[in-house]
């Protein structure tokens, strides 16, 4: 049944903070490890089974992969949309991935820049610890 591995895939929260930070448009998997400090085994894992359940879709642009969420699965099981949209803002982690993308993108870094990410993990960690 394809709602219990959709299920299943929202369980882990590695997963839960790729769909979180994928809410804002797509990422290069180089950009998924920076913000999220993860490393690309684990990414490309985690991304691995959000695609085989249609949670999220690829697409390659030059050297780079991104992913984004399929609109058409977050259609069909409207739960996740709600999750998405409501639920994910009250979690303090998913938070702070979230400032880290804000501010990683104001910095307008990109894939070949993503490393100085890092200086940006370090602020924002550092002001939410205060």
């Amino acid at each position: 049944m394809e709602i219990i591995q959709i299920l299943k895939a929202l369980s882990d929260e590695t997963r839960i903070r790729i769909l979180n930070i994928l809410r804002d448009g797509a990422l290069c998997v180089c950009e998924i490890e920076a913000i999220l400090e993860i490393i690309q085994s684990n990414a490309s894992r985690h991304l691995s089974k959000l695609t085989n359940v249609s949670l999220v879709e690829s697409y390659k642009d030059a050297k780079f992969i991104y992913y984004k969420l399929d609109e058409d699965t977050l259609n069909q099981f409207n739960f996740i949309k709600v999750i998405l949209d409501k639920e994910l803002d009250n979690e303090q982690k998913l938070k702070e991935d979230s400032a880290i993308l804000k501010a990683y993108k104001a910095a307008n870094l990109k894939c070949d820049t993503v490393s100085q990410v890092k200086d940006i993990i370090l602020e924002i960690k550092g002001k939410s610890r205060r």
